[in-house]
């Protein structure tokens, strides 16, 4: 049965860092593009970063760049956000998804695109 856990969320103050993980179980992790995306109270899900099935390809949303960094493990069956200088608009639910592209360098944040999902893990931002 296909699985992925994401641990790691927490309370945050403004300028922290923190380190989500995304444990994979049930499938062929490498062979999959996965990605993070997060949700705030009323607001739709958005795509925060995504990463290829051998972690040379990545994307990243606008209002995270130079401050989220995605990898994976594939040793592990694990991919990473690292996420730093956070601001209390990076409070939200954050979910990790994975899908198969045809093209293993494929990478994409649209949430349409992506087939299975975890369960989320809440991150939040305040002083």
């Amino acid at each position: 049965q296909l699985q992925l856990v994401e641990s790691g969320g927490g309370l945050v103050q403004p300028g922290g860092s923190l380190r989500l993980s995304c444990a994979a179980s049930g499938f062929n992790f490498h062979y999959y593009t996965c990605a993070w995306f997060r949700q705030a109270p009323g607001k739709e899900r958005e795509g925060v970063s995504s990463i290829s099935t051998s972690g040379g390809s990545t994307r990243y949303a606008d209002s995270v760049k130079g401050r989220f960094t995605i990898s994976r493990d594939n040793a592990k069956n694990t991919v990473y956000l690292q996420m730093s200088s956070l601001k209390p608009e990076d409070t939200a639910v954050y979910y990790c998804t994975c899908v198969i592209f045809a093209a293993g360098g494929y990478v994409s944040i649209l949430a349409h695109e992506y087939d299975y999902w975890g369960q989320g893990t809440q991150v939040t931002v305040s002083s």
